[in-house]
């Protein structure tokens, strides 16, 4: 049975501060007070000293039992499907996607290399100074407060990547629960719990909050056991915490990803041979998930000729015969809509979309924009995400005026571009521009699908995100939640296991300059 509670420690708390329901009314929830978000910090701040000497091969089988509680959550899909309107396929695969990247971060503490460890010896007999002796490694950060996404309910909310990188380096995590999928969120912070009580950690170790009120996400991130904040949302939202967690005494990161319109560059040679395969591509990355992707491409630039004119024809026809989708909250549909309302306003630009059939009038029908290069640079709001399933097509007189636009984009998730190989030669300065402008190219391909994996990097200047080196996808996101410590001198059995001479753990370490698995003689 759901509770409909704030869980503090792994316990529901009563709260006293008004209730609400989700789209799926499955339940009603209780509103998280100031007084609980203390507790659940103090918890939090209580259960570190604890969980952060946690044996790694300990915390690695917590984060495996924590994917195993998911997998066999029954109740889950259904929930998530009741309050997000998302079919059951594609959640059953964002689950996989949960207890994967769950599993591949236990990997990740078990191998234990992550912790970027380093020594120096010391070298008494130096002239004109000796050298001491130095060793450094990541050690967790302290805990960290974690905002649940509304487009992924499982894999970028309560036990996805953000707890799971913060859990792995040795934090506990107080979770913000989205409004829109509580029941959702219960049921996942139910498999967190069942994790922590069968592998002993600490109760504080986890806590989830659930409030509608922004003062509790500020009371959140302004508390001074919150070392560091992961949020995954709109530029408004993001940018509040960021300046909330500024303007505390002690500022502390905040991991933000938020507006991102992932730029499509259809370079002339591509056109020329399959203009119309790019435009099915590019449509079916626009509709995806109706639209609701950090990734979607919402922004498509080439120059007018013989092919782009058949790639916009071709976008017009699947436009136009896309079906409307349900989109997660009627919020998020009511401000796309306001944003398609906004962008067709604008002289200048052309508008496609799918009709609307009777019955579907609150469902989101696909949109695309076309304009010119000089209306898009008059107009910067054509540059702007409008999150759901639309993308703005600019044509452009030249390369100049591609390269003109690509200087003038904001930082982006993602950039792509579609070309064959003398296109790719001929236009390097391009692909130059869009380094510095997004976190991943892409050629050749769509943005949306973001491969779980070391080598992923899903972030990028902002505004895409507030800090473009860090992602928020992959093994490198456990580095957003520890910091450097370097010990000088210490006492050889003061030392972290890590950092001993005989290197029981088996990691790569550097020495005196050299990466090495060797124990030192």
């Amino acid at each position: 049975m759901l509770k409909g509670k704030t869980l503090i420690a792994c316990e529901p708390v009563d709260a006293g501060d008004g209730h609400f329901t989700a789209g799926g009314g499955m339940t009603e929830f209780e509103e998280a007070s100031v007084a609980h978000v203390d507790r659940a910090v103090d918890a939090a701040e209580n259960a570190f000293h604890a969980y952060r000497r946690v044996a790694s091969d300990m915390r690695a089988d917590f984060l495996d039992r924590i994917a195993d509680a998911i997998h066999n959550a029954d109740r889950l899909l259904e929930a998530a499907n009741a309050e997000t309107a998302l079919p059951p396929e594609r959640l059953a695969a964002e689950r996989a996607r949960t207890t994967g990247q769950l599993r591949m971060f236990a990997n990740q503490v078990r191998e234990g290399s992550w912790v970027n460890a380093r020594i120096d010896r010391a070298r008494p007999d130096r002239k004109p100074l000796p050298k001491p002796g130095i060793r450094r490694m990541l050690i967790p950060i302290g805990p960290v407060a974690v905002f649940a996404a509304s487009n992924f309910p499982l894999a970028f909310s309560v036990a996805g990547g953000d707890t799971a990188s913060a859990l792995a380096a040795g934090c506990p995590v107080v979770v913000k629960a989205h409004p829109a999928h509580p029941a959702t969120s219960e049921l996942a912070a139910g498999a967190v719990i069942e994790a922590i009580k069968a592998t002993g950690m600490p109760p504080g170790t986890f806590s989830l909050i659930h409030s509608t009120r922004n003062e509790i996400a500020r009371t959140l991130v302004q508390c001074p056991q919150i070392k560091a904040v992961a949020f995954t949302g709109s530029l408004r939202a993001g940018r509040a915490l960021f300046d909330a967690a500024a303007s505390r005494p002690d500022p502390i990161p905040v991991y933000a990803e938020m507006g991102s319109v992932n730029p499509v560059f259809l370079l002339p040679g591509a056109l020329a041979e399959r203009a119309e395969a790019i435009a099915e591509g590019l449509k079916n990355s626009v509709t995806l998930g109706v639209g609701q992707f950090c990734t979607n491409p919402g922004l498509t630039i080439g120059i007018g000729n013989e092919g782009f004119e058949r790639f916009a024809r071709r976008m017009q026809q699947l436009i136009t015969d896309a079906p409307a989708g349900r989109m997660l909250y009627p919020a998020l549909f009511q401000s796309y809509q306001a944003g398609v309302d906004r962008l067709s306003a604008i002289h200048g630009v052309g508008t496609t979309k799918s009709p609307v059939s009777t019955g579907e009038a609150s469902r989101a029908c696909a949109s695309m924009f076309e304009t010119g290069a000089q209306t898009f640079i008059r107009h910067p709001e054509l540059g702007e995400e409008v999150f759901g399933p639309s993308t703005v097509v600019v044509r452009c007189g030249s390369r100049e005026e591609m390269e003109t636009i690509a200087h003038r984009l904001d930082g982006q998730l993602t950039a792509t571009i579609h070309g064959t190989p003398s296109d790719l030669a001929e236009y390097a300065s391009l692909i130059s521009v869009l380094e510095d402008k997004a976190g991943r190219l892409i050629v050749n391909g769509y943005p949306t699908g973001v491969e779980v994996c070391a080598s992923m990097q899903h972030g990028g200047p902002y505004p895409a995100t507030t800090d473009s080196r860090t992602t928020s996808v992959g093994t490198a996101a456990i580095h957003r939640f520890v910091r450097p410590v370097a010990y000088q001198d210490f006492p050889h059995s003061l030392l972290p296991l890590e950092l001993w001479d005989a290197n029981p753990r088996q990691i790569w370490r550097m020495v005196d300059g050299q990466m090495t698995k060797e124990g030192l003689s």
